[in-house]
């Protein structure tokens, strides 16, 4: 016959059962942290290995930014230096006696900065001239917010009567006719120089 159950044999069993547990907690924490750590130590492996590829990455942008930027420039000046010769007759073609021609002029003062590509002069008119390789809206747009700050910048000229005008080799799809809309001059390639190309019916905007 068995022995009966005693409230001790009850509290051994469940000391064991109790032992056992955290022996298998004990040994799964274990487990799980060298799992966990394992994880880790690929992801900031990973980590590394991402950030020397975005690193390379944006070394890589910085120079392509760099050689298109380069590039872009080089191409402004080629059109600065194709317009620069003809502008006092361009201009003189439509009525205003320019008679000096600034490459690139630049002014600083207090605070503000401003640089026009090619500034033509009489003795009442100013020619602000904007070149550009390939002309588009955007650059309509900042060149006509600039018109409307070049007296602030240069006050030498606040009693000219002062005039816009975009020059490009290339020309996004319907920017001209914007830049026209604007009352600004449009300047573009014919042959071996370039040409105005604003019909007679053209307004010019005056800031």
């Amino acid at each position: 016959m068995s022995e009966p159950v005693t409230i001790e044999d009850i509290y051994q069993l469940f000391r064991t059962s109790a032992e056992e547990y955290d022996r298998r907690a004990a040994e799964s924490k274990t487990e799980y942290d060298r799992h966990r750590a394992e994880i880790e130590s690929i992801l900031a492996q990973s980590k590394l290995e991402s950030d020397r590829s975005m690193a390379k990455l944006e070394r890589t942008v910085e120079r392509t930014s760099k050689a298109v930027d380069s590039l872009t420039t080089r191409w402004g000046r080629f059109v600065e230096e194709l317009v620069e010769p003809a502008v006092l007759r361009l201009f003189q073609e439509k009525g205003i006696d320019i008679k000096e021609v600034y490459p690139r002029a630049r002014v600083k003062r207090q605070g503000m900065a401003m640089e026009i590509d090619i500034l033509a002069v009489d003795d009442t008119d100013v020619v602000l001239v904007e070149c550009k390789s390939r002309l588009s809206q955007d650059d309509v747009d900042e060149f006509l917010e600039r018109l409307t700050r070049f007296k602030i910048a240069f006050p030498y000229y606040k009693n000219y009567q002062a005039y816009g005008a975009v020059a490009s080799i290339e020309i996004n799809e319907g920017v001209d006719r914007y830049a026209y809309k604007k009352g600004l001059f449009v300047i573009k390639p014919s042959g071996d120089t370039v040409t105005i190309i604003n019909d007679a019916d053209f307004r010019p905007q005056t800031w």
